[in-house]
């Protein structure tokens, strides 16, 4: 791919994009104008709202006679109307009057130190609710048609059971829903709240009794929630979802522009006569879409930081961090978008056609956007892998001050896979010559899902087996996150890496000896593998690890973690040490390595290296997991089979778990992470020694073998000129 013509598409794009008015429109004006409007405007209308609200006398309805004191405190205390019967039906006033409608019985509560009964088990029950009766359906039809703002009814004998210094009941209805209501029911608790006060004080004063006697004790509630904690949670609400939105904006319609538009416009077909390739056209598309996409998120960005400094008082401010980290976690959603929409909208035989065509992707994500405001919907293990809503919630979290570092590096790892899958789509489609001219192609033979016969898979489809893997192996823990540690391993492994893999490999007729590797190799490779293997972990421990410790819990609970629940050392064994080497390294160095293979060794090892690096799922192991990936990979590299990688890794697992399991006592500094110079020394002489073996090894395989093979799984190349 020549980059000079990349730019020039680039520039051309970009310079027909620019002189649209709408995308300047989305550029400047909408971010400018959207967020302080649209803040005074709530705010104007909330405090309006609010400031009438609390101006209005609330109406009561009284159904039934209210003992004389008790009636004459509810009167006094503001801004409380009461208004007796009204909207009482005749046949529940008759009732109330009589006695023959009776408060719903409540069942008892039970201590809270009481055992739970048969077949209730140790959660808590849930919360009563009254049976539907005569009363509630008249208060609730008073209330809804907006009659009387509430409904209190007390009940028959309340005078009489306060005069003898007994308990009377009343009840309150209201609407939760109506913000008039709610203000009611809050007022005219309150007024009995102190009302009931008072009494307590009469009677204890009556019987000489001390002051709280009837009251033991005070519960007080503190919020312990800070002023920029609360603004964060009603900016974690509200923003990623208009920040997400406005980013699908940002790329929608340059997308269409780009592709439909020049359809229709006739210069697709000018473009593709000119002499350039396939990948320097999608190139110069989709970055030109990505960074008008990528200025409509920072333009957006900055507005609404600007808007908040402006609208909160001095003392709450935000961190000015949070805006540049969520500026930040915006761009992988925008490379998704403009990848997604660019190969969705080639499609489209015209503008409006591609409106029709992307508007079914873009539905979708919206509401994935649009869910972030529900206070339920949070940054977990399971969120952390929803696309677009990963990056919804971490910026949610972000504002609210609670975003793990785990979990971040889980969101962010899997949003680029969503992002490289996109693009790796984009690319398939604007080979399609058939396509780009407007015609017509099946959807199996643009994503090249035929079945093959032999040969290695390519670089996009070893990329997308990689992220399915991943999420499978993801949502597939977690649904077996009850089971012992010994059966998820075991789990995991065979079925989240080694079935899906071999299911790949045969089911689209990839060579498994091409594929996997599935080759003998030779001695002096074995040897040097063998090397690497028992002094990996000493060389990496001693260097990286001293200068990039990981915390001590997390080293501990690790530690922990790969002794499996006290399992017998064979098990341990053979699923942390073996099983591993095997699952891990097919997938890896065989299915991700072969089809990286076609860009070079360097970018083979290292990008297998670093996928097999982030597959482990945490920040604290990427270093020293990527640094293994990269000795595996050269391992794969130099002597052309998955065996000596294998050999590398279980040595590697199996000697660290022995220490672990047995715990020799001149381990003991090795274990606490304290490894001596002249150990680090050692390991590093013996794994250079190790390393040389492997240059030396010869390599079994033909090297035109698996050129031919990828040549013949590719579906056909870039198109030149």
């Amino acid at each position: 791919m020549r980059l000079a013509v990349v730019w020039t598409i680039l520039c051309k794009e970009l310079v027909e994009s620019l002189r649209d008015r709408r995308t300047l429109v989305r550029l400047v004006l909408i971010p400018i104008l959207l967020y302080p409007l649209f803040a005074l405007a709530m705010s104007k209308l909330v405090g309006s709202e609010a400031a009438a609200r609390e101006a209005r006398s609330s109406r009561i309805a009284v159904w039934g006679e209210l003992a004389e004191g008790l009636q004459e405190r509810l009167a006094s205390a503001g801004k409380i109307e009461l208004a007796p019967w009204a909207g009482a039906p005749p046949d529940v006033r008759e009732g109330l009057v009589s006695g023959a409608l009776a408060p719903p019985r409540e069942p008892e509560a039970r201590p809270e130190d009481a055992p739970p009964r048969e077949g209730e088990g140790e959660d808590p029950p849930p919360r009563w609710t009254e049976p539907e009766n005569p009363v509630l359906a008249a208060a609730r039809a008073a209330v809804s048609d907006r009659k009387v703002d509430a409904v209190l009814i007390p009940w028959p004998a309340l005078g009489t059971e306060l005069a003898r210094g007994g308990k009377g009941a009343v009840a309150i209805y209201f609407d939760s829903v109506r913000a008039d209501s709610a203000m009611a029911e809050a007022r005219l608790e309150g007024a009995l709240r102190r009302a009931r006060r008072a009494i307590v004080a009469d009677r204890e004063a009556e019987r000489g009794l001390p002051e709280g006697f009837s009251i033991a004790y005070d519960v007080v509630s503190r919020d312990v929630a800070p002023d920029s904690r609360k603004v964060g949670q009603i900016l974690g609400s509200m923003m990623p979802m208009m920040l997400i939105l406005m980013s699908l904006l940002g790329s929608f319609l340059p997308a269409i522009d780009l592709t439909a538009g020049e359809k229709e416009r006739g210069t697709m077909q000018t473009l593709l006569c000119a002499p350039v390739r396939s990948i320097e056209i999608i190139s110069g598309k989709f970055l030109a879409v990505w960074v008008i996409s990528l200025l409509t998120a920072l333009g957006n960005v900055v507005s609404l930081s600007l808007t908040v400094s402006r609208l909160l008082p001095d003392v709450v401010v935000v961190d000015p961090w949070i805006f540049a980290l969520t500026f930040a976690l915006l761009v992988p959603v925008t490379l998704l978008f403009s990848a997604l929409f660019l190969a969705l909208a080639v499609f489209a035989k015209d503008f409006k056609d591609g409106q029709n065509a992307l508007m079914p992707a873009y539905l979708p994500l919206s509401l994935l956007a649009g869910i972030t405001a529900l206070p339920v919907v949070e940054l977990n293990p399971w969120t952390a892998y929803a696309p677009v809503l990963n990056i919804a919630v971490l910026i949610k979290a972000l504002f609210l001050g609670e975003a793990p570092l785990d979990l971040l590096f889980t969101a962010l790892v899997s949003s680029a896979l969503y992002a490289c899958l996109a693009l790796l789509f984009a690319a398939r489609v604007f080979e399609r010559e058939n396509v780009l001219l407007g015609g017509k192609e099946s959807a199996r033979a643009v994503l090249g899902l035929g079945r093959r016969s032999g040969g290695a898979p390519s670089a996009g489809f070893s990329l997308a087996a990689f992220a399915g893997v991943q999420v499978l192996f993801f949502y597939g823990s977690l649904l077996i996150a009850r089971a012992s540690v010994a059966v998820q391993l075991a789990a995991s492994q065979v079925g989240f890496f080694l079935l899906p893999t071999l299911a790949l490999v045969v089911g689209f007729g990839y060579s498994a000896r091409t594929t996997l590797a599935l080759r003998p190799a030779s001695v002096r490779g074995l040897a040097g593998a063998l090397l690497l293997g028992v002094s990996a972990w000493v060389a990496i421990g001693g260097t990286l690890l001293r200068w990039f410790p990981a915390p001590e819990r997390f080293a501990r609970e690790l530690g922990e973690l790969v002794l499996l629940g006290g399992q017998p050392y064979p098990v341990v064994l053979l699923l942390v040490a073996v099983t591993p080497a095997v699952c891990e390294e097919l997938l890896f160095r065989g299915l991700v390595y072969a089809g990286l293979r076609r860009a070079g060794p360097a970018v083979a090892i290292g990008v297998s290296a670093l996928l097999f690096g982030l597959a482990h799922g945490s920040v604290y192991r990427l270093l020293p997991t990527f640094s293994l990936g990269l000795a595996l990979g050269y391992a794969r590299h130099r002597t052309g089979s998955v065996l000596p990688g294998a050999l590398l890794h279980a040595l590697n697992n199996g000697l660290a778990v022995s220490l672990l399991y047995f715990k020799p006592p001149w381990t003991q500094g090795v274990m606490e992470g304290e490894l001596p110079w002249s150990l680090t020394a050692a390991g590093v002489v013996v794994s250079v020694v190790g390393l040389l073996l492997l240059r030396g090894a010869p390599a079994p395989e033909a090297p035109d073998d698996e050129a031919r093979g990828g040549g013949e799984a590719s579906g056909g190349g870039a198109r030149e000129a």
